[in-house]
């Protein structure tokens, strides 16, 4: 196939895939305003500082902002993992998650998930300890074992289920304990917050496709899992053979 008639084909198919997205799914937990998801030009750049799941070369990569607190993002979590488990193994989709806890006033002046910042505090302290498996050990743990109604309960319950989670994680408790109090992610916790703001979030959970192309396909809410897959398997049959990326690291 000539190259311009590789471009039109690709268009094509990623138009296809915005379609697919458009399909409704369950609501975000609301940040501000209501309304699409707006472009997301203005998301930071993905580093090795990131949370990356699978193959950080991947021709495709889900970036997800999410909220410990939650309920769509514990809704979304077994999409994402059902994702990386169907492709994560042949090294073309990676997962990478980011931090939006919401647990600072609204425009209306409302917190909406007043425990989120320690959660999700605690999901980088295992970071720090364990490294990437262990990030995403914590954070699968996070949400099979989460309330559905968990935003509301008290600081103690919440509490108490962090400190389980990290032992359910093999983490030890003195470190992880001196880990949380020391506020030692707090920047990072608030510039995450602010780069999701300028990707254009109104609601967690918040996923960015970047696609082969390099074009960003913001998604809003807790998309389904044949949605998305739908979506990735479009965008996988406009990658020409020869630069596709196979090899998982």
């Amino acid at each position: 196939m000539t190259l311009p008639g590789a471009i039109i084909v690709a268009g094509a198919l990623v138009a296809m895939a915005l379609i697919w997205i458009s399909r409704p799914a369950a609501a975000p937990a609301s940040v501000r305003g209501s309304g699409a998801p707006s472009a997301a030009s203005s998301m930071a750049p993905i580093t090795a500082a990131d949370h990356i799941l699978g193959n950080p070369n991947a021709s495709i990569k889900l970036v997800e902002y999410s909220d410990p607190s939650c309920p769509y993002c514990k809704t979304f979590n077994p999409t994402m993992e059902a994702i990386m488990a169907g492709y994560g193994p042949g090294g073309r989709v990676a997962w990478v998650y980011r931090q939006f806890p919401l647990d600072r006033p609204d425009e209306n002046g409302d917190i909406l998930h007043p425990n989120s910042g320690k959660e999700a505090a605690a999901f980088e302290c295992a970071g720090a300890l364990g490294g990437t498996t262990v990030f995403f050990a914590y954070e699968k743990r996070w949400f099979d074992v989460f309330p559905s109604d968990g935003a509301s309960r008290s600081a103690s319950d919440d509490e108490a289920q962090i400190a389980q989670t990290a032992k359910d994680v093999g983490l030890d408790p003195v470190s992880f304990n001196e880990c949380l109090s020391s506020g030692r992610f707090n920047d990072k916790l608030d510039k995450s917050y602010a780069d999701g703001l300028n990707a254009g979030i109104t609601g967690t959970p918040y996923t960015v496709i970047i696609t082969p192309s390099g074009t960003d396909i913001p998604l809003s809410g807790a998309i389904s899992y044949t949605t998305l897959k739908t979506a990735i398997d479009t965008l996988i049959s406009s990658i020409p053979a020869s630069s596709a990326t196979t090899t998982a690291q």
